[in-house]
């Protein structure tokens, strides 16, 4: 683990940074949310593009503090957890006054009888009682900031204990009293190591033991600077703390354990916080939101689960997000400390060839970049690793040379290569005093570097002098105990910067009025129904997306005319605003040439429909278009974000691969290209087999269209499938050639 990692970085960067008149926050997000004092701007569906911030400092370091229910009683639970208040008010400079009706002292401290006696009005209540709702109307009224309830026996129960959590909530609502809990814990109360430098980690959790490995990251010499456990968040919630600690400056990373989320806007509002202020947040997030009962008629529905969503959300704003506890702690550890990479390029350096040859495998397939050592620096290590070992990238020395002054040497001359931004020594096994020595030449070199120095000490003994004293003593070095997670800490590391360094928040360019094609779709909505395929297609030409030269019909003489019209060869198809999966009915046919045909088809067609027992508005007779890719482009509500874009492979292969991207809006371009990077199939567009690449700009600005819809419309739209988009040969467009609508 990193000890002091990055106290000096901190100083220095606040040093330029203020010689050029700027704040260090500002100086490393390129958009500022507004102050305080400013009006928070809304989108085109009037929620917040910025989040609000609340005023924690009072939570964290209060004045004053109320316990409610306070006990001395030897036995009693209340009387353990108030000796612990008394103790942490007394290390932060805290007044406590001891609440309870029968008692005139709690450990030789005066006992009032109930809220109204407090004898000033305090910073923090914390309420050791069964039913908090009373004492909460209470705390209102004397004008109390903050209030921590640790009853149990709400939400977490069910149906009636999420109801009495509602009144609770209530309660709070609009009082100016903010509440943590209920169904918390102490740990907001910890005691927190003094003589630990360097930036810290904030620590949020919903569970209050999951973040025990964490918190003891104390131990190895890592800063905490504060825990939230969240409990059920009636009031406070992840995203507040998440706001809170962006704006703090010992924070250096924040470590969330999230159950779920209360509210994904809230949350993405938080990330995008914390993404402005290069704060980066790993999150272990655990349980499935509820997708409720999810129109099944189109294909974007099947594509997009409730968690699929959660992921894709967390990677849009730059949440970091993780499996274990154990990479929770470690890819915290390492992005709060290590200083901003100098490149990209990993190194791996062992003494074992095997191990080298491993662990890079790993690496690679994971997505880190380990480039080839150039000639000149492969010749450079030759001068002390003998010629026949390989030093292109892994560098295995053999061993021998790390027992000697040839061991600082080798890892000076990799630190100094420009494309080398990590060097990663994996150490299976002590085998002193060869990896005595090698640790302590890493620690040396590390302390001399600006580059980031990995150790994986493999040993699962944990016991040696070289990883307890040498390695988890440095300042520098990043020590782990597995491959894996090492892997994991330096790719997020890596991916973070990426991110932040051109990070641009979505929010600045969303639509804050209507546009004029809000304005005609609005006319062709039908509340609480499925659009019918003519129906639905009008809405998107609306919205400016192409689609194919069609006529709706209501007699066979007239689908002739309109054939001739459009140009054969056509499509035919049945449109009706209770029709899905039209394909599965036969209700559609391809390829007619002649007015026979057309005719023949017309016929068949509302004879199926008759048998099928489906209403129609009318036959359409398409342009039929053939040449492209198939894609699906769609809208689904979710029930934490509300209105979700999804983009992926369509046709029949959409039921098959199940190949799809998805983002919640605001989004911009570079979102919507990455959406398609994200892709299996990805190559398909390029151009495989001959065929000509599509055109990947106009697939991109039908997406970012489809997007501009979700977000005007609102909740207006349950769902919208389009499926195929025939994405053309490059220059030639995009076409919806079928589109699914349904209106809630």
């Amino acid at each position: 683990m990193l000890g002091s990692t990055h106290g000096t970085l901190t100083t220095d960067f606040r040093a330029r940074v203020e010689a050029c008149g700027e704040s260090p926050r500002t100086a490393v997000h390129s958009s500022a949310a507004p102050s305080a004092d400013d009006a928070v701007p809304l989108d085109v569906s009037g929620r917040p593009l910025y989040a609000e911030v609340p005023d924690l400092d009072r939570f964290f370091r209060p004045e004053s503090v109320a316990v409610i229910g306070a006990s001395d009683a030897e036995g009693r639970p209340n009387t353990g957890i108030t000796r612990q208040l008394i103790a942490w008010a007394e290390r932060v400079g805290a007044r406590i006054h001891p609440v309870h009706p029968t008692r005139t002292t709690v450990f030789g401290l005066t006992c009032h009888a109930s809220v109204a006696d407090l004898p000033e009005q305090v910073d923090l209540a914390v309420l050791l009682v069964a039913d908090p709702l009373p004492v909460i109307e209470e705390l209102a009224e004397t004008k109390v900031k903050f209030a921590v309830a640790f009853a149990s026996g709400f939400a977490e129960t069910g149906d009636a204990g999420a109801a009495a959590q509602e009144r609770l909530g209530a309660a709070v609502r609009g009082s100016g009293l903010r509440l943590l809990g209920p169904n918390t814990n102490l740990n907001a109360f910890e005691e927190f190591r003094e003589d630990l430098d360097g930036p810290a980690i904030a620590l949020i959790t919903q569970s209050g033991h999951q973040g025990r490995p964490v918190y003891t990251l104390q131990e190895l010499g890592i800063r905490l600077s504060h825990w939230a456990p969240t409990g059920n968040e009636a009031d406070l919630e992840t995203s507040d703390f998440i706001s809170y600690f962006a704006e703090q400056p010992e924070v250096g990373a924040i470590a969330c354990y999230v159950e779920g989320l209360k509210d994904g806007r809230a949350f993405l509002l938080a990330a995008d916080h914390a993404a402005r202020n290069g704060v980066p947040v790993v999150a272990v997030k655990v349980g499935r939101t509820e997708t409720g009962a999810r129109m099944a008629a189109s294909h974007t529905g099947k594509l997009t689960g409730a968690d699929t969503v959660v992921d894709a959300a967390m990677r849009q704003f730059g949440v970091i997000r993780v499996d274990g506890l154990d990479e929770l702690q470690d890819t915290a550890a390492l992005l709060a400390r290590a200083r901003r990479p100098k490149a990209d390029g990993v190194v791996v350096y062992s003494i074992s060839g095997g191990t080298g040859a491993h662990f890079s495998d790993l690496a690679s397939e994971a997505g880190l970049t380990l480039p080839t050592l150039s000639q000149a620096k492969q010749d450079e290590l030759h001068q002390w690793i003998p010629g026949y070992l390989n030093v292109a990238n892994p560098v295995d020395n053999g061993g021998h040379p790390v027992g000697d002054w040839r061991g600082r040497k080798i890892i000076d001359a990799i630190l100094a290569d420009p494309s080398v931004g990590v060097l990663i020594c994996p150490i299976t096994g002590p085998f002193p005093p060869m990896s005595d020595k090698l640790a302590q030449d890493l620690v040396d070199a590390a302390e001399q570097s600006d580059k980031l120095v990995c150790v994986i000490w493999g040993s699962p003994v944990g016991t040696e002098d070289a990883y307890r004293t040498t390695l988890l003593g440095s300042s520098r070095v990043a020590t782990f105990r597995t491959f894996g997670n090492c892997i994991t800490a330096v790719r997020a590391y890596l991916g973070h910067h990426r991110f932040t360094a051109g990070y641009r928040s979505p929010f600045e360019d969303a639509p804050r009025t209507p546009s004029p094609s809000y304005r005609k779709a609005q006319a062709l909505m039908r509340p609480s129904q499925q659009l019918s395929e003519h129906a639905a297609k009008q809405l998107l030409r609306a919205y400016g997306i192409r689609v194919p030269r069609e006529q709706l019909v209501t007699s066979a003489a007239a689908a002739v005319r309109a054939a001739g019209l459009v140009g054969y060869p056509v499509v035919m198809k049945a449109s009706g605003p209770q029709l899905g999966h039209k394909t599965e009915l036969g209700l559609v046919k391809i390829g007619l040439t002649s007015a026979s045909q057309i005719r023949d088809a017309y016929r068949e067609l509302t004879d199926i429909a008759r048998y099928e027992n489906v209403p129609l508005d009318g036959i359409l007779v398409c342009q039929m278009v053939e040449r492209g890719v198939e894609m699906v482009v769609g809208v689904t509500q979710d029930d934490l974000f509300g209105p979700t874009v999804t983009v992926g492979l369509g046709g029949v292969l959409v039921e098959v691969l199940h190949d799809a991207a998805v983002r919640v809006p605001p989004f911009g371009e570079d979102q919507a290209r990455a959406m398609l990077r994200e892709l299996r199939g990805h190559a398909l567009l390029e151009g495989v087999r001959g065929a000509p690449p599509a055109d990947v700009d106009a697939l991109v600005e039908v997406v970012l269209r489809i997007q501009r819809m979700a977000l005007e419309l609102g909740d207006e739209l349950s769902e919208l499938d389009i499926n195929p988009l025939m994405v053309l040969p490059r220059g030639q467009g995009a076409v919806a050639l079928d589109a699914l609508a349904i209106c809630r």
